[in-house]
């Protein structure tokens, strides 16, 4: 594709392979992003307790900011007279904005939906803001982000029933049109999003419409929740194998995942880019992953360990500090403790995520993927020793 958003496939599993994963480059206004990858999530402009420095020096080559977030503070009309926000979070690669649709599930009670748009109370001070397609369209070009998104209605997937499926993905389509009839700027990419939950007629339907209209990339929206692996698994198969069908060339982003082994997953069944809260947030908990399991720096047992996190770890905490040191700074409650283990999850990653990218690019994706599971996998927080999966 030509415009604001240029995305080509350098390296995929051929017709009838075993996977549909693929490498591809995104060419944005503010550089190129090799795909699969990962986006850091830097709700207010910042990537919590990180740098932009760090930022690089971990991998990163895209940062999601979020939209609702940045319009109630400090407010776009004030990014944008600072110059926007590139120069705002002095990030000079590219950026994608949320449309602040996750809010639409996130805030509850303080959000009520209508065909119009999205009434939000303020979690700050309680008060009323209006949201409908355009206006989420124009606070995204106020903020001048590579790549904005439409706002659209998810629901928790697993825990909805299909009338409410079914009316959020009507929604999200109609929005979707009016989105693109609100967009002024020719240098920013607009994704579009598919919702139709866990339901197969639903979401083939929604992937259909939102495919029918010229956005510059596919967002697939409503999962990352309630869901299984399996149902979430099943349902990009519905989406991408019905873009496949088409021939649709543009980039895929699952919108919310961020554990390794869904990573994976996702990446294996056709998607390109995704982005989470999850690496950063389990940090400053003390959750460290590791290939193979997760370290919990809080265990009474690493407060006399002189290793390092992780051995051969390039990130800034493995090359200097030891897990006692950083245990000791979890218990002193000294905030160098979340920005060093912050570092460490988004190194482990964007690492993970280079590697599927030369898996595929060396055409030995298929072949690696169990020897990629086992560096990915995970298991839920325990004791605090390595736990294998």
């Amino acid at each position: 594709m030509s415009g604001p958003a240029r995305f080509r496939v350098i390296a995929a599993s051929s017709p009838g392979g075993r996977t549909r994963a693929r490498a591809g480059l995104l060419e944005l206004g503010h550089g190129t992003v090799a795909t699969p990858t990962f986006m850091p999530v830097g709700t207010n402009a910042t990537v919590k307790a990180l740098h932009p420095d760090d930022l690089l020096e971990v991998g990163a080559a895209i940062v999601l900011a979020n939209t609702y977030h940045l319009y109630l503070r400090p407010g776009q009309e004030r990014i944008a007279q600072l110059g926007g926000l590139h120069r705002f979070m002095s990030w000079d690669r590219p950026i994608l904005t949320d449309s602040g649709g996750f809010q639409v599930v996130s805030l509850g009670d303080l959000r009520s939906v209508d065909d119009d748009g999205v009434t939000f109370r303020s979690h700050h001070d309680g008060s009323l803001h209006r949201f409908t397609p355009e206006r989420a369209i124009e606070v995204q070009e106020a903020l001048g982000s590579d790549v904005a998104v439409t706002l659209d209605q998810p629901v928790p997937p697993h825990a909805s029933d299909r009338a409410t499926v079914a009316e959020a993905a009507e929604r999200t389509n109609r929005w979707a049109v009016r989105s693109l009839a609100a967009r002024r700027r020719d240098d920013q990419a607009l994704f579009g999003i598919v919702q139709g939950g866990l339901e197969p007629d639903l979401r083939a339907a929604c992937t259909a419409a939102i495919a029918d209209l010229p956005f510059d990339g596919l967002c697939i929206g409503g999962l990352a929740g309630d869901e299984t692996a399996a149902e979430r698994g099943a349902a990009i198969d519905v989406a991408v194998g019905l873009l496949e069908a088409r021939g649709d060339g543009r980039v895929r982003y699952l919108m919310g995942l961020g554990s390794p082994l869904d990573l994976l997953d996702a990446v294996a069944r056709g998607v390109d880019l995704f982005d989470s809260v999850l690496p950063a947030r389990v940090a400053r908990n003390g959750q460290l992953w590791i290939p193979g399991g997760r370290l919990n720096l809080r265990n009474e047992r690493f407060r006399d360990d002189p290793g390092p996190v992780q051995e051969g770890c390039p990130c800034l905490l493995c090359r200097r500090f030891s897990r006692a040191y950083l245990a000791h700074l979890f218990r002193a409650g000294e905030l160098l403790a979340y920005r060093l283990a912050t570092c460490h999850n988004l190194t482990f990653t964007l690492d993970f995520m280079a590697r599927i990218r030369s898996a595929l690019r060396a055409g030995t994706f298929p072949d690696d993927l169990p020897a990629l599971r086992a560096h990915a996998a995970r298991s839920s927080p325990g004791a605090g020793s390595v736990q294998p999966a």
